[in-house]
């Protein structure tokens, strides 16, 4: 089957960079984008693709050379699924924050809502492939929702998991280390399988796109992620160690990095890591665990996460106890609000929760990031809930100048590792902070020796000085 015309339910992180390279790669397939949210589709649509509503270096201009020519943006569900002869869904899968599984399962609703619109509108045979992220035999459950429908539609469910890297996605996207493609093992399922493999085929190596079952495929998207995030707390569980003793953590990092078993990467000590992914996936893979009556499997992965929440909180105490044990009515500048840098991703940043133990010492917190908007950094404070909106309004602030988040403030805590915070003039913050003047590294990008030379008090994580 030769694939014409792609339609991508979700216009997030996902959908939106995904189809805007493939549309890019393949000018002969129309690639329709689909949202039922009316002001991220416009956004998608504006002239200047600096206001698309997904940030990563390179996609505004992928996006200019594609739209309008075979990339379209659209709300017209129906219509776009009607007309595909594959349909990628992208929807959010957050965790559930209520019922069976609250806390640790995915929530589905969005994946069956369209898993039922599908059903209701293909009028043709469809190749439907999950692009969210999703726990294993979750294709079972869409498969005996279109396979209901009576219409006499034959479906193919594919799994082809997302591997991006917010801030890289564009450059992962073009050159992926691997495209996981996964489906039945019938003469069907195979069939459907290489038509998305002949997809990928315009730009990608056939080396690098591996074919497995459904099952295979969903549950590696999920462990590549654990993997990952198990790295993480790994080294940062080793920070604490090394601020403990002489140790320094970058140069246990780059000792055993050199390791070809090992590897660099993934080894960077920090506040903690976030993003939409790591935390649900390894929650995600701990339900499934327990549901099987895996209980060691299940706390094995949990500890992964409670590592990471208590990264975050020590981060916040280290900056509460510097500053003699109180930071009521005391002034801290947060530079970086996004999860990462490159993206103005907020989803599980370390800089909300930090933030949160912070507000709850009655601080006044300042804020500046790049890419993020002062709307969003209220939207993120008020779904965590704990305290009123108009509380999270009187103690934070949002700027548009980092001298002006730092002048006054008594500490500084770097959250995300933005380039650009390396080459601000901290002479000049200096000279405007209230004495001491506190640095809390939380992703170890400046120099600490520059920094104390000019007076600051610096506290860097995994190092003992």
């Amino acid at each position: 089957m030769k694939i014409k015309s792609i339609c991508c339910i979700g216009a997030g992180y996902v959908g939106g960079p995904t189809m805007a390279v493939i549309a890019k790669k393949c000018p002969q397939i129309k690639v329709t984008v689909v949202d039922i949210n009316e002001a991220r589709i416009a956004a998608w649509n504006d002239e200047d693709v600096n206001n698309i509503p997904v940030y990563e270096p390179g996609l505004g201009e992928v996006v200019a050379e594609a739209r309008g020519r075979n990339l379209f943006f659209s709300t017209d569900v129906d219509g776009a699924i009607d007309e595909a002869d594959m349909v990628f869904i992208s929807v959010n899968t957050p965790t559930k924050t209520y019922g069976e599984g609250k806390g640790l399962a995915a929530d589905l609703k969005w994946i069956e809502l369209c898993a039922r619109q599908i059903a209701r509108v293909a009028t043709n045979d469809k190749i439907v492939v999950e692009k969210s992220t999703l726990p294993v035999r979750t294709a079972s459950t869409i498969k005996s929702i279109l396979n209901h429908t009576g219409s006499g539609v034959n479906f193919q469910i594919l799994s082809n998991p997302e591997f991006l890297a917010e801030g890289t996605a564009v450059d992962d996207l073009m050159s992926p280390d691997r495209v996981l493609i996964g489906g039945d093992q019938t003469p069907e399922g195979l069939n459907a399988i290489q038509a998305l493999v002949d997809v990928y085929a315009e730009w990608v190596p056939r080396d690098r796109i591996l074919t497995t079952n459904v099952w295979s495929s969903e549950l590696s998207k999920l462990t590549a992620n654990a993997f990952l995030a198990q790295r993480v707390s790994s080294i940062n569980s080793l920070s604490e160690l090394c601020e403990h003793t002489e140790a320094d953590i970058n140069e246990v990092a780059r000792a055993i990095g050199s390791d070809s078993r090992i590897g660099p990467k993934f080894l960077k000590a920090s506040v903690g890591f976030g993003g939409s992914c790591f935390q649900k996936d390894i929650l995600n893979l701990v339900y499934i665990s327990r549901s099987y009556g895996l209980d060691e499997v299940a706390d094995y992965w949990e500890q992964v996460i409670k590592m990471n929440d208590h990264q975050k909180r020590r981060f916040a105490k280290k900056i509460i106890r510097s500053l003699y044990n109180t930071v009521n009515g005391k002034k801290i500048a947060l530079l970086g609000w996004a999860f990462k840098k490159d993206t103005n991703d907020t989803r599980e940043s370390a800089a909300i929760y930090v933030s949160d133990h912070l507000l709850f010492e009655q601080a006044n917190i300042s804020v500046y990031d790049p890419k993020v908007k002062e709307e969003q950094v209220f939207v993120d404070m008020d779904y965590l809930n704990t305290r009123s909106s108009e509380e999270n309004r009187k103690y934070i602030e949002v700027v548009n100048d980092p001298y002006e988040a730092c002048k006054g403030a008594h500490a500084i805590a770097v959250m995300t590792e933005w380039d650009e915070f390396k080459a601000y003039d901290w002479q000049r913050i200096y000279d405007n902070m209230l004495k001491p003047a506190h640095v809390f590294d939380g992703r170890n990008i400046l120099d600490r020796e520059k920094l104390k030379n000019i007076g600051f008090q610096v506290y860097a994580i995994g190092s003992a000085g």
